[in-house]
């Protein structure tokens, strides 16, 4: 038995009607989605799988499955010749490094993609789904009158004084680098090639002042819940969640970094058709747009998606354009190609 047939009866998303056609017609229509589970998940289902299978009849079968062990699978099965996966979930890097088995993404003829995809969104081997920011979040009740606006303030612990936290998790080999660089005065458009003798002069000089080096999304949300940290980098839909609970932080948008979460096409998919016009649906898909983003806390990257907010609302998601203009674009081929040098270096540096 392979994946897809395992997975169909219980992880699909057909109305009941189709459930009457032959296993023949179903493997012709349907796609495996892989991608972490959870509310992501979920949320992904009630609002575009089962939409995508009721107005094109392609059942969307989603498989969860976490980030790393998704590649491990989808390598051992580009070398086998036995693809089963059409969609796969990956971050920036990965688009680089496991482009040999990624299809060239065609958004120029996608016809909601070119309308509706953000600047950037469409990469050669990926089209974005959700993008948030590595984000400056700090407490207003302290610093309402003056608050820090750059990561050069979060530095500054003479003028914004008190605990910090800063991510000992993801990506945080080039995330923290980064952030250094801004911090000690290196303009956005010219941090790559990173500098990273320069960065970690400049991380000596907060180190001795970060009282939380957080591993998870849900620690990063309970240190500013509990009042921990004066001031974090956090994922900003795990800060969103804070804010909107009514505690006293904010997020500066100024050098948050991007951080996109994208779909990717197996270039041996089974159904190369299904997965494209699924891509599209998704962009296109106005109505799913408003409640997914509420729900998982990040913006989708097709235009018609945050406009449908009030604009209020729509200032506390990545996307909003005077907040996108702000953020870091990554140099995901020079990440890519220095990520064993990246990680020893982290991992070096911490332990001292």
């Amino acid at each position: 038995m392979n994946l897809r047939t395992f997975l169909r009866p219980a992880g699909g998303v057909l109305a009941l009607a189709m459930a009457t056609t032959t296993i023949t017609a179903a493997h012709a229509d349907e796609i495996v989605i892989a991608t972490t589970g959870g509310q992501m998940r979920n949320t992904m289902e009630e609002y575009f799988y089962t939409p995508f299978a009721e107005e094109t009849g392609i059942e969307v079968i989603p498989f969860d499955i976490e980030v790393p062990d998704q590649w491990a699978r989808a390598e051992g099965m580009a070398r086998t010749g036995n693809m089963e996966f059409d969609i796969v979930t990956a971050t920036g890097p990965d688009l680089v490094d496991k482009a040999d088995i990624l299809l060239t993404i065609p958004c120029d003829e996608m016809a909601n993609v070119k309308e509706y995809a953000l600047p950037g969104a469409c990469q050669p081997k990926g089209l974005a789904r959700t993008t948030g920011g590595m984000v400056l979040t700090y407490n207003t009740d302290l610093f309402g009158d003056n608050p820090p606006t750059t990561w050069a303030d979060f530095w500054d612990v003479e003028a914004y004084p008190g605990p910090r936290g800063l991510p000992d998790t993801g990506d945080r080999d080039w995330w923290l680098p980064v952030v250094a660089l801004l911090a000690d005065g290196v303009p956005k458009a010219d941090l790559f090639p990173l500098d990273l003798d320069r960065a970690y002069a400049k991380l000596d000089e907060i180190k001795p002042h970060i009282d939380v080096w957080w591993k998870t999304g849900n620690q990063v949300q309970q240190i500013l819940r509990d009042d921990e940290v004066a001031l974090a980098m956090a994922y900003s839909g795990r800060a969103l969640k804070v804010v909107q609970e009514g505690r006293p932080f904010a997020m500066a948008w100024d050098g948050a970094i991007r951080d996109t979460g994208y779909f990717a096409v197996m270039k041996d998919a089974p159904d190369l058709d299904g997965a494209l016009k699924f891509l599209n649906f998704f962009y296109g898909k106005a109505d799913g747009h408003p409640g997914f983003i509420r729900t998982v806390g990040y913006a989708t990257s097709s235009t018609i998606g945050l406009s449908q907010l009030p604009e209020d609302e729509q200032k506390l998601y990545a996307t909003y354009p005077a907040n996108y203009e702000q953020l870091v674009d990554p140099d995901f081929a020079w990440i890519g190609a220095h990520r064993d040098e990246l990680r020893e270096r982290w991992n070096s540096w911490l332990l001292q």
